[in-house]
């Protein structure tokens, strides 16, 4: 196991937990103490986590991970959900992304697709406020980049701000494609930070169709920033069917659910 899979690991169990020993770590991980305690202090020096007597802890409930630490998180849900994803967009398509892992991987996914590179001109056009997205399509001849102006994020590589409204003013999608942290009827689609909501809200906003690349474990949650309510989403895309509650309530709002196929 390479030492950023421990790290990314390491930050999951804090995470889930909200602090933890080293022999927690230790069994969890199947690796010495020795490792565990120096990977802790690496955390700690990157202000990831606290170091504690014979262990660590978590900054705080409100504090984000960089996005370099999230990827591990769901990653075969978030790869068959960008597949899902990629199905609904056509040769020709225009298609908003915002950031966030999930998103990411549907970047790579439309940026792979051979249906949609088959043609002349652009396959696909990608608006987007999320720099990595932008950087990794920026190679694919049969994608055109659109990039919102704003100031970036370093735990998202997302721009924010009001030059990310200014850019969209006069654009229009045919989709807006969402990653979310929390999907519920009560709060609709939400994130945990507001700059990323507004930017993610106006998006939406120029979209025909707004669909939501969001894994289980965010559906019947809220975090801190309203993106949109539930009735704004068009299509969830998830990797397994919702709870009974939530479920009801998509069904209500009238969002269509797509379960990705493994």
């Amino acid at each position: 196991m390479t030492q950023q899979r421990r790290l990314n690991l390491v930050l999951e169990l804090v995470s889930e937990r909200g602090s933890v020993s080293i022999s927690e770590v230790g069994d969890a991980l199947g690796v010495s103490t020795a490792t565990v305690r120096r990977d802790l202090n690496v955390l700690a020096e990157r202000r990831l986590l606290t170091r504690t007597h014979g262990g660590a802890s978590a900054l705080g409930s409100g504090y984000e991970l960089p996005l370099q630490y999230r990827i591990a998180r769901q990653s075969e849900a978030k790869t068959a959900i960008a597949r899902a994803v990629a199905g609904l967009v056509g040769p020709g398509a225009s298609v908003a992304l915002n950031g966030g892992t999930t998103t990411s991987e549907v970047a790579r996914v439309l940026g792979a697709s051979e249906a949609l590179g088959a043609g002349d001109g652009p396959g696909v056009t990608i608006l987007t406020n999320a720099l990595n997205i932008a950087f990794e399509l920026s190679v694919r001849e049969h994608v055109k980049i659109v990039v919102t102006g704003g100031v970036p994020r370093r735990q998202s590589y997302e721009l924010v701000g009001p030059l990310v409204g200014a850019a969209l003013r006069d654009l229009s999608v045919d989709l807006a494609v969402l990653g979310v942290d929390g999907l519920s009827g009560r709060f609709g689609a939400t994130t945990v930070h507001e700059g990323e909501a507004e930017a993610s809200r106006q998006m939406a906003a120029v979209a025909r169709r707004v669909v939501v690349a969001a894994d289980s474990t965010k559906l019947g949650r809220s975090t801190f920033a309203r993106i949109c309510p539930l009735a704004d989403v068009d299509v969830l895309v998830t990797d397994r069917p919702a709870d009974e509650q939530t479920a009801a309530e998509l069904a209500a709002a009238g969002v269509e659910v797509v379960v990705a196929p493994a």
